[in-house]
């Protein structure tokens, strides 16, 4: 019995960090879509960029914990997107780049495949 309550609280916790990450990547998203309208080198994208590389350091430091329950290979696999999204924003915020649309798609697809 409490192995099927302890089963039951861990898919629940499991499930609810889910939707957290949905949203916050949701977030990065929109942040992102409006930083595209005003440009690179404005307040929204300085603000968007620097969202995006927060949560993705999040991100990488949970996927490098030996603890997460992904898959080796799938957590390598989003460590390397979540530097690619860094250089990126990194790129951006220089003014060498304006791919926001690149950010944004990996984004939506990290976040589509939470739901």
């Amino acid at each position: 019995m409490y192995h099927q309550r302890y089963a039951q609280i861990a898919s629940d916790s499991s499930q609810s960090a889910r939707v957290r990450e949905k949203e916050a990547l949701e977030k990065a998203i929109s942040k992102l879509a409006t930083a595209k309208l005003k440009g690179p080198l404005t307040a929204e994208s300085f603000e968007a960029t620097d969202f995006v590389r927060r949560l993705w350091s999040v991100f990488i430091s949970d996927l490098c914990n030996e603890e997460n329950g992904l898959p080796a290979e799938l957590r390598a696999s989003l460590i390397s997107i979540g530097f690619w999204v860094r250089r990126e924003a990194d790129a951006i915020d220089r003014g060498d780049s304006a791919n926001f649309d690149g950010i944004i798609d990996i984004n939506r697809i990290i976040a589509d495949g939470l739901a």
